[in-house]
């Protein structure tokens, strides 16, 4: 029996694994249409994760797969995307208009992580996403800075709620906009909880599809209290290879797991170093152990990250490397990220949660 046209189109492209989701579309729910005439054939996806400059691959790639199936017609595709607000804890709601809260940590200082978070906000926003971006380190301010809003301040038309400035299509809130830049914050762990919370409920963010919060550093008191309070969607913890750096950011690991936050994934940080003079690659602080971790923790490896002069450059003048160098080998790298990123955030919704043990006591 010879198999209808339209059954073996949808097949293809209901067969084809996203890269970025590691699933079928098929398993994505993501063809919403296809109709077959004797001119043409129109495609019509939806994912789950924004796609401004991907879908033009992605729809490549499905037309190479139904090309040999439709002949001389012309063939469209049609790909948009459709953010959703995805659970979090328990115990918490999430805060009205930010459909999605995901936390960047790291189990130390030092690993780039702050550069990472600012980088990830912005190539969610360069692939279409609305993005906020909340400064969460409390004694270490740098958002301000990278993003190149350095002695600028939210203005407060009530007194009660700030309106957070806007870089790169960026919403960013930091205490570092309220304070002297060379003033120390000699808080104690439930003043920097507080004034967290603070900021996070009292920025009038808009609506949201992410709303990334760099973190502070380490796995205290602070940094699991915030875990507990603030509605999170998903973490990502940066770390780098070397062994030191692997057994803090377990920590964090097990933190979040611990709060039943999703761990989206982790970022290996300075992962290798091309020389500049000579080409020559090294991997300065170890190989693998992101990916290592990664494996026994049954989580993504979702970035390795270079270790390059001009990252650090490009943040300390404002124009972080997306924005700086978008279409570079290091802007794709952080691109790429993103849209790892967001696309494991939309697949905890296509996973079934485990269901938690059930405790029963008989009688003997």
């Amino acid at each position: 029996m010879t198999t209808p046209p339209e059954v073996a189109l949808r097949e293809a492209v209901e067969s084809y694994v996203d890269p970025y989701l590691g699933l079928e579309l098929r398993a994505a729910g993501a063809l919403r249409g296809l109709n077959l005439d004797a001119e043409q054939l129109a495609i019509a996806l939806t994912l789950g994760f924004p796609a401004r400059h991907y879908r033009d691959e992605l729809a490549a790639a499905i037309e190479q797969r139904v090309r040999p199936l439709v002949g001389t017609r012309s063939v469209t595709i049609d790909i948009d995307w459709q953010i959703a607000a995805h659970g979090v804890q328990r115990n918490l709601r999430p805060i009205q208009g930010i459909r999605n809260i995901i936390a960047i940590a790291s189990g130390k200082g030092g690993v780039g992580k702050s550069t990472t978070a600012a980088n990830l906000a912005l190539a969610l926003a360069y692939e279409g996403a609305a993005v906020g971006l909340l400064d969460a380190d409390i004694y270490g301010p740098s958002q301000p800075l990278m993003m190149g809003l350095a002695g600028q301040s939210p203005t407060s038309p009530d007194q009660r709620t700030m309106i957070a400035p806007v870089a790169y299509d960026v919403k960013v809130m930091s205490v570092g906009f309220l304070i002297d830049a060379e003033q120390p914050m000699v808080w104690r762990g439930p003043m920097v909880t507080q004034a967290l919370v603070q900021l996070l409920e009292t920025t009038r963010w808009g609506e949201l599809d992410y709303l990334v919060v760099d973190m502070p550093p380490g796995t205290g008191d602070t940094q699991l209290t915030l875990s507990q309070r603030v509605p999170v969607s998903g973490a990502v913890i940066v770390t780098t290879p070397q062994d030191i750096a692997l057994l803090d950011a377990r920590k964090g690991l097990r933190m979040f797991q611990k709060v039943e936050v999703p761990v989206l994934g982790i970022v290996e940080n300075m992962s290798t170093h091309v020389c500049s003079n000579c080409g020559h690659e090294e991997h300065i602080f170890g190989a693998g152990g992101g990916r290592r971790m990664a494996e026994q923790y049954g989580v993504d490896l979702l970035a390795e990250l270079p270790l390059d002069i001009r990252i650090r450059e490009q943040a300390d003048s404002g124009r972080p490397t997306v924005v700086a160098e978008p279409d570079s080998t290091l802007g794709r790298a952080y691109i790429d990220l993103a849209r790892r990123t967001a696309a494991r955030l939309a697949r905890t919704a296509l996973t079934p949660a485990a269901a938690f043990p059930t405790i029963t006591m008989e009688d003997t």
